[in-house]
């Protein structure tokens, strides 16, 4: 049953990202669009590719600075390979390849799944905070172009909030009172519990998830941590950026558009549909408008570079895939720490 109601909600995104790709096309001119990508100058695509790969190393290496805290050193090799299968996962199942990336660094590194979980969980926020910075860049530095855009992107969940208000206090409260309850059930009973096998495995599965969350807090290596997340946002900018000169349409577009791509792409992606499949498409050719670009324009420039991006994670994720299955199983050295 469980797995009938797991690929029914697969289908059920997929159905998603058919629509909204269909919605992004529905008024193009096809001829525009492909006369357009008729002239694309592939040697720019290819750079952004290279940046592309460049930001996937950097990324596996940042990942593997998270563990060593923890005592765990998986080899970079593990730790990029995992990231890529992960990415793989999530063109097909959205936000499954957390999971999955996390099960194969186990496979490979036998570093346990709960810790590996909690260094996502960290690695997630530190990326939200990042588009938000860049996001705060992008309207101090286009306020007057972008302040409505993403108003209404906005508005739409605010509106959402608004209509839903009443039920998601009473839910909340639920919650805090729920939260209250289970706090203090489990103070009362916590040396019957630690008798408990069940309880005794959640309980070093929640240990495992909390210090991999914080495990960049006792990190030695701050700095090249920051360097990495800064170097990784540097080549996502640049591969938005330099994929303008690819197509007369966008050629002339500033580093501020670039910038603003980079944000509104940012969110595309991050919609919970295989690879952002149309939420993508409908942002960034919008956004383009904003800079005189026409719709058609606009949309060869968000297929040239979701396309090309795809089918570099999906060639990169099935080289990954094959070395992680034939990878032999290695088991850590811990470091330990006073």
């Amino acid at each position: 049953m469980k797995k009938a109601v797991n690929v029914f909600k697969y289908l059920l995104l997929l159905a998603v990202s058919v629509f909204l790709m269909w919605y992004a096309l529905r008024s193009i001119n096809f001829a525009a669009v492909k006369a357009e990508l008729a002239q694309v100058n592939y040697t720019w695509i290819a750079v952004t590719l290279l940046l592309s790969i460049a930001g996937y190393v950097s990324r596996g290496i940042r990942w593997r600075m998270q563990f060593a805290p923890l005592g765990y050193k998986p080899t970079p090799g593990q730790t990029y390979h995992a990231l890529m299968v992960g990415y793989l996962a999530n063109v097909v199942l959205p936000r499954a390849g957390e999971v999955i990336r996390c099960t194969f660094l186990k496979r490979s590194a036998d570093v346990p799944v709960n810790v590996s979980l909690g260094t996502v969980i960290t690695e997630r926020v530190i990326d939200l905070l990042m588009l938000l910075l860049c996001m705060g860049m992008t309207l101090l530095l286009e306020f007057d172009r972008l302040y409505q855009f993403f108003l209404e992107i906005f508005s739409e969940k605010y509106k959402s909030f608004e209509q839903n208000q009443q039920t998601l206090y009473i839910l909340g409260a639920v919650a805090i009172l729920g939260t209250g309850f289970v706090a203090w059930y489990l103070y009362k009973n916590i040396e019957n519990l630690r008798k408990n096998s069940f309880f005794r495995k959640l309980s070093d599965f929640v240990s495992g998830l909390w210090q991999g969350i914080f495990s960049v807090l006792k990190m030695e290596q701050k700095g090249a941590f920051i360097f990495h997340t800064v170097f990784i946002w540097v080549t996502y900018y640049l591969t938005s950026y330099l994929a303008f000169f690819a197509l007369p349409g966008t050629e002339d577009l500033t580093w501020q558009a670039g910038l603003a791509i980079l944000v509104v792409g940012g969110i595309g992606m991050s919609a919970p549909v295989q690879g952002g499949i149309g939420v993508y498409h409908i942002l960034v050719r919008t956004a383009l408008l904003l800079y005189a670009v026409p719709l058609d324009k606009g949309m060869a420039y968000a297929l040239i570079t979701h396309t090309t991006g795809a089918i570099l994670v999906v060639l990169m994720g099935a080289i990954s895939l094959v070395a992680s299955l034939v990878q032999t199983k290695s088991v850590p050295v811990r470091k330990k720490y006073a």
